[in-house]
């Protein structure tokens, strides 16, 4: 079983994000293990990029500070490889197709096979224009995570069909940050990915509560939160390790209930 599936086999699960790289490399290391401590199934790490399109205001400005402070593809790399040496917890990247290409399709998932990083999501990859780099990311053992919108609808089932690790499934319009409400009708959109596949389905964009998180995990295998946690790294900065472990605690026990 992937590290992936596991994450998913022991239930409804819990999936935190932060951006590589802010406040620092060694800080990045350091809150992956401490969310770990706190329960989370899986870590989003975000390689920053001058130029994230699907991200709010938050990660946009963690990305700025994380680039200003010289964080690059290699030394989110340095990041996976200091946290394999005390963890096993499933690792995706979050990116855009410029950092991959630029690194050479090869070279970057042959160095994820080798650092242990289980998948990836790529935001401005097109669902039809995946091939180009699939069969390489799986002769690696890396997964290609697809994403499914509101607006795919037409699409869920041609998406979900062909889904790898999980499937990201955007509770909202729009870039990624904190809502007060998410209204869009998740409940259909896991009902036609059910039709086609028990590839676990994931909800993320919007998360931030712990009465979010229940929601959503009563309805989806599990809740992905990137912008709050995004913020208290902002707010904290180097000394963010115990209050990402309370927040981590108290999301992960909403989605565990369920």
């Amino acid at each position: 079983m992937s590290k992936i599936a596991d994450a998913f086999a022991k239930g409804k699960a819990f999936i935190a994000f932060l951006t590589a790289g802010d406040p620092s490399g060694e800080k990045t290391a350091e809150y992956i293990l401490a969310m770990e401590e706190a329960g989370a199934d899986l870590v989003e790490i975000g390689i920053p990029f001058s130029d994230p399109t699907a991200e709010g205001v938050v990660i946009q400005e963690a990305n700025i500070r994380a680039l200003n402070g010289k964080m690059t593809t290699d030394g989110v790399f340095d990041i996976v490889k200091a946290v394999r040496e005390k963890s096993q917890i499933p690792l995706v990247f979050m990116t855009y197709l410029n950092p991959v290409f630029h690194y050479g399709y090869e070279a970057f998932f042959r160095k994820c096979e080798t650092l242990g990083v289980d998948g990836i999501i790529i935001p401005d990859l097109p669902y039809e224009e995946k091939e180009e780099m699939s069969d390489i990311a799986e002769k690696h053992g890396v997964d290609i995570i697809s994403m499914i919108a509101p607006t795919s609808r037409q699409r869920i089932q041609t998406i979900a069909k062909d889904a790898k690790g999980f499937l990201y499934v955007v509770s909202s319009m729009g870039v990624t940050g904190v809502r007060n409400n998410i209204e869009t009708d998740i409940v259909s959109m896991i009902s036609s990915i059910r039709e086609v596949t028990d590839t676990p389905a994931a909800v993320g964009f919007g998360i931030s509560t712990p009465k979010q998180a229940g929601a959503i995990a009563e309805v989806s295998d599990g809740a992905i939160v990137g912008s709050a946690i995004v913020k208290i790294i902002e707010t904290y900065g180097d000394d963010a390790a115990e209050a990402l472990k309370t927040y981590v605690t108290e999301m992960k026990n909403a989605v565990h209930s369920c």
